[in-house]
């Protein structure tokens, strides 16, 4: 069921988190809202995935992105968080982000330590950046999806 819905395009206002990504495991995550993650198919698997990312009307940037609950935090709610592999000057909270979710790298699991977590996330990294590097997955970077319209740019600052 991972593979049924993809490419997944979606986009929605970036929120506020559990402020863990950052601080924590030094891995940045943009959050979307809990309407935008219950708009996702709900057969789509937990896990982690990879593909492309842009915050309003930036650069396209390659992405690893998580769905699920964390079962290391034990949320109970499910969320989607993307993590950008892109270095951003400042925080985008209520910018839109638009993401294509184009692979999926593994389900989602428990980690013993923290160290083990980071360590499996920057290995989902390095596979993101490995698979968007193939010309059919290259393609999507360049989708019009990305283009938002004029006036459809959120931005509440």
């Amino acid at each position: 069921a991972a593979m049924r819905h993809l490419p997944y395009f979606c986009r929605g206002e970036v929120v506020k988190g559990f402020g863990r990504g950052s601080k924590e495991l030094g891995i940045p995550t943009a959050n979307f809202s809990e309407q935008v993650v219950e708009s996702f198919p709900s057969d789509i698997s937990t896990g982690i995935y990879y593909g492309w990312a842009c915050v309003g009307n930036g650069d396209v940037h390659k992405m690893v992105l998580s769905i699920g609950w964390n079962p290391f935090y034990k949320n109970i709610k499910k969320s989607v968080e993307t993590h950008i592999i892109h270095t951003f000057k400042e925080d985008f909270y209520g910018e839109i982000l638009s993401v294509v979710i184009v692979g999926y790298i593994r389900p989602e699991k428990n980690f013993d330590s923290l160290e083990a977590l980071i360590s499996a996330i920057q290995e989902d990294i390095k596979e993101a950046k490995r698979q968007l590097d193939l010309p059919e997955h290259l393609k999507l970077k360049e989708d019009n999806f990305f283009h938002l319209p004029e006036g459809k740019i959120a931005n509440s600052h």
